[in-house]
């Protein structure tokens, strides 16, 4: 999502002020107490993002492992401080407690992030490190548009890629057992063949 202008925005905004600005319905994310709005996503973003969504949504509550989140919902990291606003986002039950009504207070377990061409040295950059420092254990990085998807894990502070297998499958490290083919992010099968991948392969 590309940034808006924020010449006009207060320097030192408390969060709790930015959770109660007049224009909380707009996307915005909130950055060492200073508004960045986006702009609305493109129709790629959303197809790939409702896709994603409902794979892992799938996933997640067959085997009640908690909860997943598409954006607008806000992540707040202290290492900044930060409000980001991923696109997708996933708390496992033990941290369930860490939920508010419009923000996760600390580290998602698993981040993932649609890039567009706006938002590309964002969310590859800016966000990749404050992610690594917030702690987020694993983060997705995909662009629909130059067709790259890129999987991190977290060790010792920082981000080391994760591996594609020989079958172009990526296996997640933070939800066991759950893998997608790369290629489906750009082909997004129905969930029934989804299912019937994972079924298979089990």
């Amino acid at each position: 999502m590309a940034t808006l202008s924020i010449e006009q925005n207060a320097k030192n905004l408390s969060f709790e002020a930015f959770l109660a600005r007049p224009d909380s319905d707009l996307q915005a994310e909130w950055i060492e107490g200073r508004i960045e709005y986006r702009m609305p996503a493109s129709l790629a973003h959303q197809l790939l993002c409702k896709f994603l969504l409902l794979i892992l949504e799938l996933f997640v509550s067959e085997r009640n492992l908690g909860t997943v989140l598409a954006a607008p919902f806000l992540m707040k990291l202290a290492s900044r401080p930060s409000g980001r606003e991923p696109d997708l986002l996933f708390v496992s039950d033990i941290n369930r407690a860490r939920l508010r009504d419009t923000y996760l207070d600390g580290p998602a377990e698993l981040v993932v992030e649609i890039i567009s061409p706006e938002s590309r040295e964002r969310d590859s950059g800016e966000k990749f490190d404050e992610y690594a420092a917030g702690g987020v254990p694993e983060y997705w990085l995909i662009d629909p548009e130059l067709r790259t998807a890129e999987f991190y894990v977290l060790e010792g502070g920082t981000y080391r890629t994760a591996p594609i297998d020989a079958e172009g499958r990526f296996h997640s490290l933070v939800l066991q057992d759950f893998w997608i083919e790369v290629d489906w992010l750009w082909d997004q099968p129905g969930l029934l063949e989804v299912m019937g991948s994972w079924k298979t392969a089990s």
